[in-house]
């Protein structure tokens, strides 16, 4: 008999579209390690620091970009995997290069913070993976699962294997005999797991969805809905060439609400048709804004305040009325984001992820009445609207929320061990 060659040391990686994380198993539990000081999670954000050409990554990339530092602010990069856009090449921190360079040298600082942390040398990693990249496309599917080991290997690994992020998440969930299903909101992309348990905890994946739509997306259309508006969408334009006006194109107003379309604003190109839209509009104060924005490359300034105002939004109580608080832009400018209006501004595409869930339920043959759990999974799974989703879908079900935040990066680490054996 041969013997047996041990395991390579693995590291499991959860790289979201918002943040990532990475850790092993530990005396069979897991352990995320601090990617940065006290902090196990780390936001998928890179800063490239126009002095010193040097790349800064986390919450220190946001700290710059909040801090007025020059430079160039990135996030959301794993959305531009399987499309076009991740071979496009831009000057960064003084060299030419593409979005697979960026991501690969976020994943090797990840690596070796990784290292120092544990002291150990990892050769391997387990990544996780959205069920679907893009939600109909197969073969974009296919193509950011290369996308995405290209850029591990770039970033050092010798080899990488792919995990189902709900199924992975199922793996720290607490064991419960029945049905159940895993609904994993992440970022970019919305994931679904249905799932068997025995009395002895044995687990059985009976079917797994998702679709391209995510926090990043709820994000998106609360900007348009009601942070756009006061950069002139939907104002009239006056007609160059002859009489009447017409609405301001959309383009550069949605453009401007996508996380990871803003970086591309920041050219002559846009910048000179929001200057062309507010020299010929009928409300120029509100295309002024949208120069200003351009020019003083405020795009993602506007992101964080959004979100964050969905944040306050969610947790409204009462007739508490939130406010995305845009003070960056304008003083004393904000936006009320009564919760009704923002669920209204979201309703469908909750019912798209209502649809897919029930789709998975479809695909595993079982009736929405008979599942015991919904394990709700990422950020945006802690939307009020879309527990209510959810509970709506599952009448019978417990909804879980405990573990929402980490445990797709806890089930990573927790099977990262046995992933090369």
């Amino acid at each position: 008999m041969s013997p047996v060659s041990a395991a390579p040391a693995t590291l499991g990686i959860d790289f979201g579209t918002s943040n990532s994380a990475a850790g092993l198993a530990v005396g069979g539990q897991p352990y995320l390690v601090d990617l940065e000081p006290g902090e196990n999670t780390l936001p998928t954000a890179v800063f490239f620091d126009s002095d010193s050409k040097a790349m800064r990554i986390g919450r220190r990339a946001t700290r710059s970009l909040i801090d007025g530092d020059e430079g160039r602010f990135m996030r959301a990069l794993k959305s531009l995997l399987g499309t076009p856009l991740l071979y496009e090449k831009r000057r960064l921190g003084g060299e030419m290069m593409d979005f697979t360079d960026v991501i690969a040298r976020f994943l090797r600082e990840v690596k070796t913070r990784a290292e120092t942390a544990t002291r150990m040398e990892f050769t391997h990693a387990l990544s996780g993976r959205p069920v679907k990249f893009h939600s109909s496309d197969e073969a974009r599917n296919a193509r950011a699962e290369d996308d995405l080991r290209a850029c591990y290997l770039k970033a050092g690994f010798q080899d990488v294997r792919f995990l189902f992020e709900p199924e992975a998440a199922l793996r720290s969930a607490r064991p419960h005999p029945g049905i159940g299903l895993v609904v994993d909101i992440g970022g970019g992309t919305s994931d679904f797991t249905c799932f068997e348990q025995t009395e002895g905890g044995e687990t059985r994946i009976l079917a797994s969805h998702g679709l391209r739509l995510g926090g990043t997306d709820f994000d998106r259309q609360i900007s348009i809905d009601h942070v756009m508006p006061l950069l002139g969408r939907g104002s009239q334009i006056r007609n160059t060439f002859g009489g009447g006006s017409l609405p301001a194109p959309n383009r550069l107003f949605n453009d401007l609400a996508t996380w990871q379309m803003i970086p591309f604003l920041y050219s002559a190109d846009p910048r000179r048709a929001a200057a062309d839209l507010a020299q010929n509009a009928e409300e120029p104060q509100l295309l002024n804004r949208l120069v200003r924005v351009l020019e003083d490359e405020l795009g993602h300034d506007l992101a964080f305040a959004t979100e964050a105002g969905k944040i306050r939004a969610n947790g409204a109580t009462g007739d508490e009325v939130a406010q995305i608080d845009l003070r960056v832009l304008e003083r004393g400018l904000k936006s009320p984001l009564p919760r009704p209006a923002m669920e209204i501004s979201l309703a469908e595409m909750v019912l798209s992820i209502r649809v897919d869930a029930a789709e998975t339920l479809r695909l595993a043959g079982i009736a929405p009445e008979t599942v015991d759990r919904c394990v709700m999974v990422g950020g945006s799974a802690l939307l009020a609207a879309v527990r209510a989703a959810m509970q709506d879908l599952c009448p019978k079900a417990e909804i879980e929320t405990e573990r929402a935040m980490t445990a797709v990066a806890d089930g990573l680490a927790l099977a990262a061990q046995e992933a090369f054996r």
